[in-house]
């Protein structure tokens, strides 16, 4: 397989900071809408919190070790935003910056490049007190953050992304009300799409300001599978598929909504935001899971895993379906490599010339990893899904479209936000009772493979 990538092709793993870094009161970081969300009951399987998480942030350097063992050439990681603000904006916490001056020497000790998310969804709760996403004025204050990381880091980090996922955030945490911070607004989070991505195009334009260079984003998306050729089917699909991808990528790369439903929606300052969410930029991350199978309302059973308790808003012209036929990961999502191929592909087809260079920023899988008796964690069924997604970007670079890297997604066992403890996607086995790391059979299988390919 190695020969089928660029010599120069980025292989990396990612993770996030709430997800990890424990450590919540500690240094001076302020709460997040994820230390809120966590507390109140119910929210979480088996009331798990990040408050403790992998301990990243007293066991930062054990972890580099070993990404340094594994061989990547990057890792992706975010800031904790009330980390470094603990009130969102202001007075800076000069210990916050501390913590990721020290991560970021030492990976770069390390020979491993630093891939900078600003939010990665754990929004300081006192911003969220004032508005949070559903104020326009958050999107200024992403900005001033991303000022403040840039003059400390530029020098240093060698891609940026100011946002990860803003659908999920829109729909799990706004529409939804599965995610923190709750809320559920149904269409009404609409605006909170266009709050995120002009957050998104102001931070760039703030990071270049600053001296930063290499900026994307990591967003979201999957192909849309209609339940079958019916036209009501293929007509919910392109529904969900507007909705769900074009929203969040149409915006940034051309500049414009897919619909003028959805730009009816936005504010009055619509066509000025729009020259600022597109902004270009220097390439653009795709995080990829499985594809979506939708079909037309009461259609079908509305049982898709990936909205597993979670509460649809009344009058969707689509309803998610489970897919079938395909293995699946702990989590029940459908294991489609190839749709990672469709998604580039459709990408390269939907934007053409005006799509920059493309990064898979995240994709993985989980499943319920354990340490057998002689201390070997045996997960084939990782090695298996990473092998061919990764053919699956092969492919999409064969057939044109400008593959620069690869994320897996994750570093290490860690918070799986709703889901708690009970999801594992690391390459690395965390025993959360004790910290201990073991490096799973992937976690060779995937050293093995960076080492041939170079």
């Amino acid at each position: 397989m190695p020969q089928e990538f660029p010599p120069d092709f980025l292989w990396g793993v990612a993770s996030a900071s709430y997800q990890i870094e424990g450590a919540v009161t500690e240094g001076g970081r302020g709460p997040s809408i994820w230390d809120t969300f966590t507390a109140q009951p119910g929210r979480i399987k088996n009331g798990d919190t990040g408050a403790v998480a992998c301990d990243h942030y007293h066991r930062y350097r054990e972890d580099v070790a070993l990404m340094a063992d594994l061989g990547v050439d990057s890792y992706r990681f975010s800031l904790a935003w009330p980390r470094i603000l603990p009130s969102g904006s202001g007075q800076v916490n000069p210990a916050g910056l501390d913590f990721y001056d020290r991560l970021i020497d030492e990976l770069l000790a390390a020979g491993i490049k630093p891939a900078v998310t600003l939010f990665h969804w754990d929004l300081p709760q006192a911003l969220q007190d004032q508005g949070g996403w559903e104020s326009r004025d958050t999107a200024y204050r992403l900005a001033d953050y991303a000022t403040i990381a840039a003059e400390r880091f530029a020098d240093r980090v060698h891609l940026w992304m100011p946002l990860n996922e803003p659908v999920v955030v829109t729909m799990f945490g706004h529409a939804v009300g599965a995610h923190a911070p709750g809320r559920e607004l149904g269409f009404g989070a609409l605006t909170v799409a266009h709050n995120l991505l002009l957050g998104h195009g102001l931070a760039t334009r703030a990071l270049r300001a600053a001296g930063a260079s290499n900026i994307g984003i990591a967003s979201n998306h999957t192909p849309t599978w209609p339940a079958s050729d019916s036209e009501q089917d293929r007509a919910a699909a392109d529904a969900y598929d507007t909705l769900v991808n074009w929203t969040f990528a149409d915006p940034i790369l051309r500049g414009e909504y897919p619909d003028p439903l959805i730009t009816a929606a936005m504010p009055d300052t619509v066509a000025d935001d729009l020259e600022i969410i597109s902004t270009p930029l220097d390439w653009f991350g795709i995080n990829y899971y499985q594809p979506a199978l939708v079909g037309e309302p009461g259609g079908g059973t509305a049982d898709s895993p990936v909205l597993e308790g979670a509460r649809l808003p009344e009058g969707l012209p689509f309803e998610p379906r489970t897919i079938t036929g395909y293995p699946t990961t702990g989590f029940g999502w459908a294991v489609v490599p190839d749709g990672l191929r469709e998604i580039l592909v459709t990408f390269k087809n939907r934007y053409g010339d005006a799509l920059p260079p493309v990064y898979v920023t995240e994709s993985g899988c989980s499943y319920p990893d354990t340490v057998d008796a002689d201390g070997r964690v045996r997960d084939q069924e990782r090695i298996t899904y990473h092998d061919g997604h990764l053919r699956a970007v092969a492919r999409a670079i064969e057939s044109g479209v400008d593959v620069r890297g690869y994320f897996a997604w994750s570093i290490v066992d860690n918070f799986e936000w709703a889901e708690g403890y009970g999801q594992r996607f690391g390459l690395v086995h965390v025993d959360y009772e004790t910290q201990a790391r073991t490096p799973k059979d992937s976690f060779h299988w995937y050293r093995e493979l960076i080492t041939r390919g170079r």
